[in-house]
């Protein structure tokens, strides 16, 4: 599936197939993977020590990852920017999708 810069999808269920195509290199997909648990790391910090610099840790620890991964191995400009809210559950479903071997890591 080719995005077009006005596309617009109707559901999570459309834009995913999409969110895989922007993350087909297997580097990229680890640096996601990396980052969301880093980022889950840091929120079990946050519950542990009502710390809220754990939830910025978090913030910028999981993005970080995931746009290293799109600038330097996908060449592409992340999913965040047009799709934040699908592009979060996109994050959170591919790395299920890894846990679960559905996904290749």
């Amino acid at each position: 599936m080719n995005s077009t810069p006005d596309e617009r999808f109707s559901s999570f269920a459309t834009f995913y197939p999409f969110y895989l195509k922007e993350h087909s290199h297997p580097t990229s997909r680890r640096l996601h993977f990396f980052g969301s648990l880093g980022a889950l790391w840091c929120l079990v910090q946050l519950a542990i020590t009502g710390q809220a610099i754990w939830l910025v840790a978090g913030l910028v620890f999981g993005y970080a990852m995931a746009w290293i991964g799109h600038f330097f191995f996908e060449k592409n400009r992340p999913a965040t920017f047009k799709y934040p809210i699908y592009s979060l559950m996109g994050d959170w479903v591919m790395f299920k999708d890894i846990l679960t071997g559905k996904i290749k890591f």
